[in-house]
């Protein structure tokens, strides 16, 4: 891929929402060695609202979808936010991706695919994709989605 990471946000035509401010007593990023650690994040709107909803309740999977990729366009203005040039980040390395979901809702990593899709697109085929987990719980403040990652950086 010869475009860098944030040339690649313009040409894609992605919109960041805000970043949102830490709701407790934690780090929003965190660089340990070569490492870039990225706390849970939600699906920020662009008017600095978080989506709402539970996956096979009161949204289907098609929306839950949309709200993971919307946690990637978070994720991504909080690392310019917090830490700076998004093309120092060299990969994606691990996503654990959380689903709030009826118990009887079983399509969670396709709806993480909302996130992993966004991160192809960003950082490659290659780069963009690293190990993940999707799982299904409750989450605060009534979010469909929240998302951990941790980046390898250049």
């Amino acid at each position: 891929m010869s475009e860098s990471p944030s040339q690649r946000i313009k040409s894609l035509g992605l919109i960041l929402p805000p970043a949102p401010p830490p709701a407790g007593l934690y780090k929003p990023v965190l660089v340990v060695d070569n490492f870039l650690y990225v706390s849970g994040q939600g699906p920020m709107l662009p008017d600095g609202t978080l989506m709402k909803g539970r996956a096979g309740h009161n949204i289907n999977l098609e929306e839950a979808k949309q709200g993971a990729r919307q946690v990637g366009l978070t994720m991504l203005s909080t690392i310019q936010t917090h830490f700076g040039d998004l093309d120092r980040i060299k990969r994606i390395v691990k996503t654990l991706g959380m689903v709030n979901s009826d118990p009887d809702f079983g399509d969670q990593p396709l709806v993480i695919n909302g996130f992993s899709e966004l991160m192809s697109d960003v950082f490659g085929p290659d780069n963009g994709v690293g190990v993940r987990s999707a799982v299904g719980m409750i989450l605060p403040g009534g979010i469909p989605v929240e998302v951990e990652a941790m980046f390898e950086l250049h």
